[in-house]
């Protein structure tokens, strides 16, 4: 694959298809790579993140439980995996294994802040994708509320 078919397939993220070329480009090659084996951790449930990462080979699986219960979500190339610990520090919700051999992007919190720093346009974008999700999030939530009021009122 040429870097270029690379930073292609990184666009397929709906986080990074906003990005500016150069700000793709640099965070694409400050990137750090993680090479994983079958049964390989990538992280663990409750541990403190530390920024994200995009699965580019295999399939890594997320487990939310301890008990043995099959993985709640199965990843593939090109996902985003912890989207969120790119903007703030957060506890991870869930554990994540490699399926089979896997490669992976890890993006560390401080180089995602410093592409957008050196990347404004990218960075109002960047604001606007999380301040929508945010939006659709507390749209959603107030819907589920005003459902489970109704189907209160109805009960009483």
């Amino acid at each position: 694959m040429t870097p270029d078919d690379y930073i292609d397939n990184l666009t397929r993220i709906p986080l990074f298809s906003m990005f500016e070329p150069a700000a793709l480009r640099m965070l694409a090659f400050s990137a750090e790579t993680r090479l994983l084996r079958t049964g390989d951790v990538l992280f663990r449930r409750g541990e403190t993140s530390d920024g994200g990462y995009v699965l580019t080979v295999g399939s890594i699986a997320l487990v939310r439980h301890d008990d043995g219960r099959s993985p709640s979500i199965i990843v593939r190339p090109w996902t985003l995996i912890g989207e969120t610990a790119l903007l703030a520090q957060s506890t991870r919700p869930a554990a994540a294994f490699a399926r089979e051999p896997a490669t992976a992007l890890k993006i560390l919190r401080p180089l995602f802040h410093v592409v957008l720093e050196q990347h404004p346009a990218t960075a109002a974008r960047v604001r606007d994708f999380f301040r929508r999700r945010l939006l659709d999030f507390v749209c959603a939530v107030g819907a589920e509320s005003s459902a489970a009021e109704t189907d209160a009122r109805r009960l009483t």
